[in-house]
């Protein structure tokens, strides 16, 4: 799967070991300050996603209206984000990691991967709100910097990511850009996140269903 970059360096090198090339990373944002309006669509059918590399943006429209303009993360140039026409072909509001994530034995929990037992049960790393629109690249909740930085992915940030999901369906059109028209005019002056560089949650929260807690509030105005 297409994730971060991995700030934990003991599961960074697990995970090198294994030569992966998906969304190897790790990375849940903490929250911040950073929050982005989004619009209930009169008709879902009409909704479709438009995604500027160039721009780290993403545009989440119906017709010309836009719904929700965002920052994401893309791929970093050795493993570029896909270009091209797509659609959203699956959601998973609580997807977790098959390739890396933690071995818990008791209170003991130990950043690693899958194929490599450290003993007790292996949890993977959350992937929140995961909107697969290729098989293995999808949108998903995490940390989003201001460079590109995700193995192919497209990360947003943890108050953006679920508006996202409830914005999109199965069947949504996704069109993947260097850039788009839009970046000239909505995307122009784009506020992005500043809480990137936070440490990550404490091990014991990404465990559990609390990685997976919504933002307060109603998600679409």
């Amino acid at each position: 799967m297409k994730f971060f970059l991995l700030r934990s360096a003991a599961l960074a090198a697990g995970v090198a070991a294994l030569g992966l090339t998906g969304c190897e990373t790790t990375g849940t944002s903490s929250g911040g300050n950073y929050n982005v309006v989004a619009y209930k669509p009169h008709n879902p059918d009409a909704v479709k996603v438009k995604v500027s590399i160039a721009n780290q943006a993403v545009y989440v429209m119906e017709g010309e209206k836009p719904l929700m303009v965002a920052a994401t993360n893309v791929g970093i140039p050795a493993k570029p984000t896909p270009k091209g026409s797509f659609r959203v072909t699956g959601k998973i509001p609580k997807k977790r990691s098959g390739s890396y994530g933690f071995w818990v034995n008791g209170n003991t929990i130990i950043p690693g991967t899958s194929g490599t037992a450290k003993g007790g049960h292996y949890v993977g790393y959350p992937m929140a709100y995961w909107v697969e629109f290729s098989p293995a690249y999808g949108f998903h909740q995490g940390f989003v910097w201001p460079v590109p930085r995700t193995h192919g992915c497209l990360r947003l940030h943890q108050n953006v990511a679920p508006k996202f999901y409830a914005l999109v369906k199965v069947g949504t059109p996704v069109s993947i850009a260097e850039s788009q028209p839009e970046d000239q005019t909505i995307g122009k002056n784009l506020r992005r996140p500043t809480d990137y560089n936070d440490p990550d949650p404490p091990s014991a929260l990404l465990i559990s269903d609390r990685a997976f807690t919504p933002p307060p509030g109603p998600l679409l105005q």
